[in-house]
């Protein structure tokens, strides 16, 4: 398995504004580019002192295959998406990861 993550340091003004337009535009428009079959949403835990809260999107894929073509076919399109709605009031990072062992 292949996780995309995505970790956004959210502004506390536009807090609900942003989780509204993740759970009801951008995370099944993610879902939607058919390279991912979960995507899961989570808040940090532990916050800096900068203010605001941070949260974390994994989006799964089966291969990095598919990942690869998810950055060619809609990447650009759904980052202007973001940056069109929020600008300066969200700051995101991405991290690759594969998994090596699944325990259950």
């Amino acid at each position: 398995m292949f996780i995309y993550n995505v970790t956004t340091h959210v502004e506390p003004s536009i807090e609900g504004k942003w989780l509204d337009w993740m759970k009801n535009d951008h995370l099944p428009k993610m879902l939607a580019t058919g390279h991912f079959f979960e995507v899961r949403l989570f808040r940090v835990a532990t916050q800096d002192d900068r203010g605001g809260v941070s949260y974390a999107a994994q989006y799964r894929c089966n291969s990095r295959s598919d990942f690869d073509q998810y950055v060619l076919t809609d990447a650009r399109r759904l980052r202007e998406e973001t940056q069109k709605h929020f600008g300066e009031k969200v700051l995101s990072f991405r991290t690759e990861l594969r998994e090596i062992i699944h325990l259950t």
